[in-house]
């Protein structure tokens, strides 16, 4: 097997666990699941992992890093620094309202799962979050210098009570099984940018 097929299997198997685990959860999704849904031996799993935890840690990595892109683009699109916050906000609500569970935040979903079960997956939760978090902050801060974000609340301070809000309001809409605590969110979010 060459490097690159061993590479893209490995790649295959947690595209595959992107949406399986969005919809289930970490703990629901077995080996034997998720290597059926691959089409790939169960033996073959350990090829690429040494075990469901190096797993879950690639997972995570693999969704901060495509979700991190997403990011970058929404916050360097067009507009004032307060108009690009609004933007990265209004694509979380419209993916995140949906039940499809591609495209699904793993942060939402896996958070506090994964969190009690395993240190260093926590660690990269922390990690991808943390970098979410730089990434508002500078942009707040880019609004603080183009007059378009209040400059009542420290950029970081502000940055992470939005993120918390949002974090917040994505299990609100899994709960109320409707878009409304999205609206809320995006009302509140509109007057502490102002």
């Amino acid at each position: 097997m060459s490097k690159k097929s061993s590479a893209d299997m490995r790649q295959h198997l947690i595209d595959i666990a992107k949406a399986l685990m969005a919809e289930k959860g970490y703990t629901a999704v077995g080996l034997a699941e998720l290597v059926a849904a691959a089409g790939v031996p169960k033996g073959s799993f350990y090829y690429y992992f040494k075990s469901k935890e190096e797993f879950g840690q690639a997972l995570l990595d693999d969704y901060f890093t495509t979700y991190l892109q997403t990011v970058d683009a929404l916050l360097a699109g067009p507009g004032n620094a307060r108009e690009r916050l609004l933007a990265y906000f209004d694509y979380w609500s419209t993916t995140q309202a949906g039940s499809a569970p591609e495209g699904k935040c793993l942060v939402v979903k896996l958070g506090a799962e994964v969190c009690d079960l395993s240190v260093d997956m926590g660690a990269v939760l922390q990690q991808g979050t943390g970098a979410i978090l730089d990434r508002l902050t500078q942009c707040i801060e880019a609004g603080h210098l183009d007059g378009s974000v209040a400059v009542a609340t420290p950029a970081r301070v502000l940055a992470e009570s939005l993120y918390q809000l949002w974090l917040g309001a994505s299990l609100m809409v899994k709960v109320a099984r409707n878009g409304g605590p999205f609206d809320a969110a995006m009302s509140t979010t509109q007057r502490l940018l102002s």
